[in-house]
């Protein structure tokens, strides 16, 4: 019997409370599915669930062998990472992620701090927005991530989070440019440049809610990832984009002026993830070194959420 599939067939159904959902999830049919549940509760020799046409709940059997199952996945998770960093020989390999909007200096410090602590460690580094970044978890094709929050952290750990405030990129001879820190009222006349907003809904979301709540509505929301495609969109466009501090100070054109806003209403919301289960020590010290870099070169600091980091509103961004 192959233990572990027996096991994420457990763990699917009792996280599902339906066969049918929990199919669906494994990518099998369902009759399949029922077969493995039933050679492994012949083969542990209780019954797990209690079923009728109408709903399936677990016994208190297995109740109290879920968390022990989800545990036995965790630790064959960290076999098989650990086997992946070692196929190359002894170095070892580390998969790893930041988004887009990290400053150069900040991924320079981390990259210096990560070396000068895992000599033996082959870093792999990558460019992916938080929404990548999760995809890539849920395949098993990533080993750690700085990712933004809100997002989905369901089978992640996290460490620290950090938060960097963001302030108003914006045409030098804008009205709002006047002021040394600009209301969000201020800026009702410009469109928005923001991120596509597939690369982190949530935080899409939220950062619009709380622009509206605080008096701006932009009549339009365009998109860019790249630094020098969004300084043109709001330079062409009269357009202003949210932008921390650290980002703004990297060559930023003499018509382009960053100003904090009022009241530092919005911020980047950072912390290191990774799979539940395999922090190692490799992912430890990317962890570490990003946090460290965040707070000596971009001005971060640690942040105690008021709202969950797992918050995904449901509409475009809402009141």
């Amino acid at each position: 019997m192959d233990l572990i599939r027996h096991l994420e067939c457990f763990v699917a159904v009792a996280e599902e409370s339906h066969f049918g959902r929990a199919a669906a999830r494994l990518n099998m049919a369902q009759p399949p599915l029922s077969q493995r549940i039933q050679r492994l509760e012949r083969e542990l020799e209780v019954r797990l669930f209690d079923r009728n046409s109408r709903q399936v709940v677990l016994t208190k059997a297995g109740t109290l062998l879920l968390p022990e199952a989800r545990e036995v996945l965790a630790r064959a998770g960290t076999l098989r990472a650990a086997a992946l960093r070692i196929r190359d020989g002894e170095s070892g390999l580390l998969r790893a992620a930041l988004p887009p909007d990290i400053a150069g200096a900040t991924v320079a410090a981390l990259l210096n701090e990560f070396r000068a602590n895992c000599t033996t460690v082959e870093l792999e580094l990558h460019e992916l927005s938080t929404a990548e970044q999760l995809e890539r978890f849920a395949s098993q094709e990533l080993d750690v991530g700085l990712v933004h929050h809100p997002c989905e952290v369901t089978g992640l750990e996290l460490g620290p989070v950090l938060r960097r405030d963001l302030g108003v990129l914006l045409p030098r001879d804008a009205p709002a440019a006047q002021h040394t820190e600009v209301p969000l009222a201020a800026l009702g006349a410009h469109d928005l440049v923001l991120f596509p907003r597939a690369g982190s809904p949530a935080l899409y979301d939220d950062l619009l809610t709380t622009c509206a709540r605080g008096g701006y509505t932009p009549p339009a929301v365009r998109h860019g990832r790249g630094t020098s495609f969004v300084r043109g969109l709001v330079l062409s466009a009269a357009a202003v984009a949210l932008t921390p501090r650290d980002t703004a100070d990297e060559t930023t054109p003499p018509d382009l002026v960053w100003r904090p806003l009022a009241g530092a209403p919005l911020a980047w919301r950072h912390s290191a993830a990774w799979p539940r289960g395999h922090g190692d020590p490799a992912v430890r010290a990317f962890a570490d070194a990003a946090a460290h870099a965040l707070r000596t070169t971009a001005g971060a600091r640690p942040d105690t959420p008021t709202r969950p980091t797992y918050l995904r509103p449901a509409a475009e961004y809402w009141l």
